[in-house]
């Protein structure tokens, strides 16, 4: 997280918020003798205090997680580079803006008889939102195919005690400068969402009510 506090100021749930609509990001844990990570699609309760993800028996993190573990999931935002030019104001330097949240708190295996309600509750959280399309459940699947799929892997939960947001959108910059470089970077190639970053510079971090989706992510 950056130490600024300028880009520290939002309030826990609109991280919980962005974190509840991406539902993905990096699992990270301690390991010996490196760190130990992996990119996991998650589902995050509305009171941002569980989370519920699955491995594949034969990744590490699985065979590590035997017990409450801590752990971290890191989610990206959008993200870019700032050119100093489109401040059009003197000694500026380049930066990169962006948005990221740590989910922080203890990793721990869920009893695998939970795995099936796991994988409707996964699946219908992103299925949801592809309506009109008639949702994927796993009814559509065949005994045979569910059980072999549901032995290969495992579930776990992420019960969270700390979130943490960076929210960087130049607000320690002149209004002027930070919505130039706002519709600049809208156009830019480098980055990730610019148009997102883009609507968040030029806006502020959008006000929403506790529970309300964010308007821009």
């Amino acid at each position: 997280m950056h130490p600024n506090p300028a880009f520290r100021q939002e309030p826990a749930f609109s991280n919980i918020a962005m974190c509840h609509k991406r539902g993905f990001g990096m699992l990270c844990l301690n390991g010996d003798p490196a760190p130990m990570i992996s990119h996991v699609p998650f589902f995050l309760d509305q009171a941002g205090r569980m989370a519920e993800l699955h491995l594949v028996r034969s990744n590490p993190i699985a065979r590590h997680v035997t017990q409450a573990t801590p752990a971290v999931i890191a989610v990206n935002g959008p993200d870019g580079y700032v050119s100093p030019d489109w401040y059009e104001i003197p000694d500026q330097v380049p930066t990169w803006n962006y948005v990221a949240i740590h989910l922080r708190g203890v990793l721990m295996p869920m009893d695998g008889d939970l795995m099936r309600e796991h994988l409707d509750r996964l699946s219908g959280h992103f299925e949801g939102r592809l309506a009109p399309k008639p949702a994927w459940t796993t009814e559509k699947m065949s005994d045979d195919a569910l059980d072999r799929m549901m032995r290969q892997i495992l579930p776990f939960r992420l019960e969270v005690q700390e979130v943490e947001g960076t929210w960087k959108l130049n607000q320690n910059k002149p209004d002027a400068a930070r919505q130039g470089a706002a519709e600049a970077i809208k156009q830019s190639p480098i980055g990730h969402e610019v148009e997102t970053l883009g609507a968040l510079m030029n806006g502020g971090v959008p006000s929403i009510d506790k529970g309300a989706p964010l308007t821009y992510i």
